[in-house]
């Protein structure tokens, strides 16, 4: 009898007080704040992407400043062109995608066809338009729309990095100097700047010597300038790409970058891979607001270089101009998206540009300290003691790599390896985790992992070639790399013989 008395009371006091619509206005309320708070949480797990796996940053400001309410991007399609910090670029690409097991098209070798246009059948794994879904593409390739769209997903955010034409022409003789058929011809740099006509011959294919980001994004790199050509290739970069990057302010680039894929800033934290031993002049340093180069990506100092390899590269200004005239496409370019680039970091805001800039090196400064040996000096590939990942040598300057520091947690170590391992070797790693039996029945010699090597595949655009296979005895296997390079392999060591012309 009391209980009924009471909820008799209770009801009078809600109802008769209060009023039935009362009631429903506060329901409907609450429903509306709960509905609120869901959809917000919603909106905030979205905008922040979060390490899949161990953070090794120290500083609490990893995740950098507050990107508002955005959708990470997974779909990425990575033009990689030639000698242009793209490997620092697609390292960042690859540890995004391995962290949280998204997956890479990758390609059958080591490359997709080049210099042949990329064609969807060369990526491993495609079983046609939509037949299974690609979050990264990103190796070099010659750039080529319709086949790329077939791989990719229609929401895919497609970005670049170009660099300016003179600077490319150093580090491609440099590099090539031994591949490119115009490059080797040439006594140096300065003699070919002078008269490239008499070395450069536009039937042959893999020349790396003329209008190279021309080439790469899939135009005619060899047609005679016009303004109307290069207005036309400008505006297809523009229709296609969301964002083009400059290597000599590569630490801007990023920031641009992260923000355009609504990235966390930690995940465009890099030290700079490939990079080729520096003459002093040639670094720079980390002083001033907008005046960071992609060679000093790492903010630390290179050892000194071979003394013929100064002379074979060394122009004077003149002849720089002339690298420039000679790439007049690629001067352009180059000239074009430079203005688009200072116009979005003005969009951006020059204060909030310097400060995350600043805190981006901050992150990379932590990360060498607690990764890597001797306060992150980059080395020569034959003083790192773990072969596998020791970077690949081709041309006339040593690429340089990095040594772990001893002593780091599984853990640590896993996150910094990522971070130093040399863009073939990672490319394996990826490979074999997408397609396990794959690599357990035909992975590569992990001899020629350490030197940086591949066998020519099947799908080599070089008719008649096949992989090549070792003697009877053992002890000596004749190999291709992957430019068509004849690689001799005595007591697990590769070295490069001749170019197969």
């Amino acid at each position: 009898m009391l209980f009924r008395r009471r909820a008799r009371m209770l009801r009078w006091l809600v109802c008769g007080r209060v009023g039935t619509v009362w009631i429903w206005k506060a329901l409907l309320l609450f429903v509306a704040i709960a509905f609120a708070v869901q959809l917000l949480g919603v909106i905030f797990n979205k905008s922040s992407v979060h390490p899949a796996g161990h953070s090794i940053f120290l500083s609490s400001d990893a995740q950098g400043p507050s990107l508002g309410f955005c959708q990470p991007h997974t779909h990425i399609m990575f033009l990689k062109t030639h000698k242009t910090a793209s490997s620092t670029v697609l390292n960042m690409l690859y540890r995004f995608g391995d962290e949280r097991n998204l997956r890479f098209a990758l390609p059958l070798g080591y490359q997709f066809g080049y210099p042949l246009p990329f064609n969807a059948h060369r990526v491993k794994g495609y079983r046609g338009p939509r037949a299974m879904e690609f979050h990264i593409l990103g190796h070099h390739m010659r750039f080529n729309k319709p086949e790329v769209e077939k791989v990719m997903p229609a929401d895919t955010f497609y970005f670049s990095i170009i660099r300016d034409p003179a600077g490319m022409a150093e580090s491609s003789f440099a590099y090539y100097k031994e591949v490119a058929p115009a490059f080797r011809k040439a006594k140096s740099l300065g003699d070919f700047a002078d008269n490239p006509y008499r070395y450069y011959d536009s039937r042959v294919r893999n020349n790396y010597a003329r209008n190279l980001l021309m080439f790469d994004f899939g135009m005619d790199n060899n047609a005679n300038f016009s303004l109307a050509v290069a207005q036309k290739a400008e505006t297809m970069i523009r229709q296609t790409f969301n964002l083009i990057l400059l290597s000599e302010y590569f630490d801007q680039s990023m920031i641009l970058l992260r923000h355009a894929l609504c990235w966390p800033l930690e995940t465009v934290v890099s030290f700079s891979l490939n990079a080729r031993q520096q003459k002093p002049s040639d670094v720079g340093g980390l002083s001033g607001s907008f005046v960071s180069k992609a060679a000093a990506a790492a903010g630390i100092g290179f050892r000194g270089v071979r003394p013929q390899a100064k002379i074979l590269t060394n122009v004077t200004e003149a002849q720089r101009e002339k690298l420039r005239q000679w790439n007049a496409f690629d001067l352009y370019l180059y000239k074009t998206f430079n203005r688009t680039f200072w116009e979005d970091i003005k969009s951006f805001g020059y204060a909030q540009m310097e400060q995350e800039v600043s805190l981006l090196r901050m992150l990379r400064k932590e990360m060498a300290q607690v990764c890597l040996r001797d306060g992150g000096k980059p080395v020569e590939a034959r003083r790192i003691r773990d072969k596998t990942i020791r970077p690949f040598q081709l041309g006339l300057l040593e690429i340089l790599g990095y040594e772990l520091q001893p002593g780091l947690d599984n853990a640590t170590r896993t996150a910094c390896l990522r971070m130093i391992r040399p863009e073939l070797q990672y490319k394996d790693v990826l490979d074999a985790k997408q397609f396990p039996r794959v690599a357990q029945s035909g992975q590569q010699n992990p001899a020629l992992l350490a030197a940086g090597a591949s066998l020519v595949r099947q799908d080599s655009p070089r008719t008649g070639e096949r992989p090549a296979e070792g003697n009877a005895g053992g002890r000596t296997a004749e190999l291709r790399d992957w430019d068509g390079s004849r690689l001799m392999r005595r007591n697990q060591t590769l070295i490069q013989k001749v170019r197969l012309t």
